[in-house]
């Protein structure tokens, strides 16, 4: 079946836009809607939202709950950004091409714009009607986890600890497994929770999530010494400037880009395995990962 990638994903991004748009600062206080707002409007891949839809179409899932599950983990996501670029964390002054929320508003504002937005995540998921009350419970718990001590939070805490550290190829997947591939390992299984998955999709749409959140990252660390800045939209160079273990680092550029493929394949070939029709989205945004240039 033929299938447009550009206009599914233009629906998406203006859908979850416009959604967030409505959800993000409503009867809030001024001075904290505005960082709220400027943290997580007009900006970014929406890469997560993307996943979700994706997968919620594979499996013939509920738009109003795939909408949902996008938005809080966008979200969840923007807070976490908001977190990790303060003076205490990774100290970055630009992010999504603009100034950092904490440099634009101050600490302070930072630190509530964060943790409203992560409180939003499960207002958004829990609504009063239009998502099944088991539904809400599942996407909560597959997003708790995935941005917990468990999940995003737990990989930055090994993050932090490992500054000026030699990992091992082992210690390094796992501390990228938590940080970054936990949130796109939720948004492939958030999206299949909003429909019926067989116990074959299921598991494999888990292995596609855990290749394609790994090699999410790999990319990243390729981009981060083979682009600019104003590419990126954050500070290049980064990672090496403050002496953080990558995969660049360890294996070296070229072995980079090849795990990143070799992960794309194995992402490819779970899709082929689970028995399901509609994964042509998914197919996209694997491919989207590896030949990107932000």
């Amino acid at each position: 079946m033929d299938f447009d990638f550009k206009p599914w994903r233009d629906q998406v991004l203006a859908s979850t836009e416009q959604a967030l748009s409505v959800w993000v600062g409503h009867n809030t206080p001024a001075s904290l809607a505005e960082p709220m707002r400027y943290a997580v409007l007009d900006g970014g891949k929406r890469f997560r939202p993307l996943l979700v839809h994706a997968a919620s179409q594979a499996v013939g899932g509920q738009l109003e709950a795939a909408l949902r599950a996008a938005c809080a983990l966008e979200l969840i996501h923007a807070y976490s950004l908001v977190h990790d670029d303060m003076p205490c964390m990774d100290n970055d002054v630009l992010r999504r091409g603009k100034p950092t929320v904490h440099v634009q508003f101050g600490q302070a504002s930072a630190l509530l714009a964060g943790d409203a937005l992560q409180a939003l995540a499960f207002e958004v998921l829990t609504p009063e009607q239009g998502v099944e009350p088991v539904v809400q419970a599942r996407l909560c718990a597959l997003l708790s986890r995935a941005a917990g001590s468990t999940g995003m939070a737990g990989g930055q805490a090994i993050d932090l600890a490992s500054v000026g550290l030699q990992l091992t190829e082992d210690q390094l997947r796992e501390m990228h497994r938590l940080k970054t591939g936990a949130l796109l390992h939720a948004s492939v299984m958030m999206g299949a929770a909003c429909g019926q998955a067989s116990a074959q999709a299921h598991t494999q749409l888990g292995v596609y999530a855990d290749a394609l959140g790994l090699a999410f990252q790999v990319m990243d660390d390729v981009l981060d010494v083979t682009a600019d800045s104003a590419t990126l939209g954050k500070t290049a160079g980064k990672d090496a400037a403050n002496d953080k273990p990558t995969y660049v680092s360890l294996m070296g550029l070229q072995a980079a880009r090849d795990q990143a493929m070799s992960l794309h394949a194995r992402a490819v070939e779970a899709l082929a395995r689970s028995g399901l029709n509609q994964t042509q989205a998914l197919l996209a945004l694997a491919d989207l990962v590896v030949h990107r240039a932000h």
